[in-house]
């Protein structure tokens, strides 16, 4: 398959996993590039040292492409650039802030840049900042989210109507339906989040991944709505209805547990960052099958709707 992801990142399958924080590293990562798509690390976690050993381990594990993420509102070393930039890294996403705060210098370097954005406004302002492209994401997918969320039927394309960048898909994207859906919104790549976190060679503990099987897609809540701080969609839990009803002063605070959360089980001790589309997955799959099952139904979706076309 070749659109414009593809030629530009060099991958067989347009479809890019999601930086999820502490999840992201070689061990997923590893698995999604050696299936054809394109894996980050992220660098959310703050831990560059960790980081850089998973980027050599991710060379151990791989020769194909892979990324790096870069999370602007969690960066603790100034020179992350230049970080990104000696690891021989040559795909980076930047999200969770300005896209003229690194793009310049990462592009400088050679760099292919990609932002993460919620809104046409945003989509808009990452092209003048001079991004190679975009990855749009909807307000269903979990994670840190725009307080003002727009679905992905209405914003993919929108902002594929406004710009002229290839744009990745997110936000509900799961399987080759959602990927056929995004591509005829306008969408030449997909990213996968909570279906990849809840795959064979996720990290996380299984008591996460089996509340993403078990749960319905009404089982997400949003969080933090009118702030301080970023907004949120997480798994439905005691601690996550309580925080919905009541709000919280800082929401930073209640990832304190985040490590009993994602490798103990806990799921009251955190926030399990979860997407919608939970309530479409049923099942851990290894991460190949994922990709090749996506493919495969992709194109007889595809060839579905040309018989419907007569």
């Amino acid at each position: 398959m070749k659109t414009r992801i593809t030629d530009m990142l060099g991958i067989e399958k347009p479809i890019v996993q999601a930086a999820m924080g502490w999840i992201a590293r070689s061990q997923l990562s590893s698995a999604f590039s050696n299936a054809g798509g394109m894996g980050i690390i992220e660098t959310s976690s703050g831990d560059l040292d960790a980081i850089r050993q998973e980027i050599l381990k991710m060379r151990d594990l791989t020769d194909k492409p892979f990324g790096v993420n870069v999370a602007q509102a969690f960066v603790r070393d100034p020179d992350i650039v230049q970080f990104v930039i000696d690891q021989g890294i040559r795909f980076v996403t930047t999200s969770a802030g300005n896209p003229k705060k690194y793009t310049a210098q990462l592009k400088e370097a050679g760099l292919t840049v990609f932002h993460v954005v919620p809104s046409l406004k945003a989509a808009l302002g990452a092209i003048d900042a001079g991004v190679d492209g975009l990855i749009v994401e909807g307000g269903e997918g979990g994670g840190f989210k725009n307080p003002k969320d727009v679905a992905s039927m209405v914003l993919i394309p929108q902002v594929c109507e406004a710009v002229e960048v290839p744009v990745i898909a997110a936000g509900g994207i799961m399987d080759g339906k959602s990927m056929a859906a995004a591509f005829a919104l306008g969408a030449e790549g997909v990213l996968m989040g909570t279906r990849i976190l809840s795959s064979a060679e996720s990290p996380v503990h299984d008591n996460w991944k089996a509340a993403i099987i078990d749960a319905d897609a009404t089982d997400t809540v949003f969080l933090n709505r009118d702030g301080p701080g970023p907004a949120l969609r997480a798994l439905r839990t005691d601690r996550t209805s309580r925080i919905e009803a009541e709000g919280v002063d800082n929401i930073f605070g209640e990832f304190a547990g985040t490590q009993d959360v994602y490798f103990g089980g806990d799921l009251e001790a955190g926030i399990a960052l979860t997407g919608q589309v939970a309530g479409r997955i049923h099942k851990v799959r290894p991460v190949a099958d994922i990709l090749n099952e996506t493919m495969a139904e992709y194109e007889a979706t595809l060839a579905r709707l040309a018989s419907l076309a007569g």
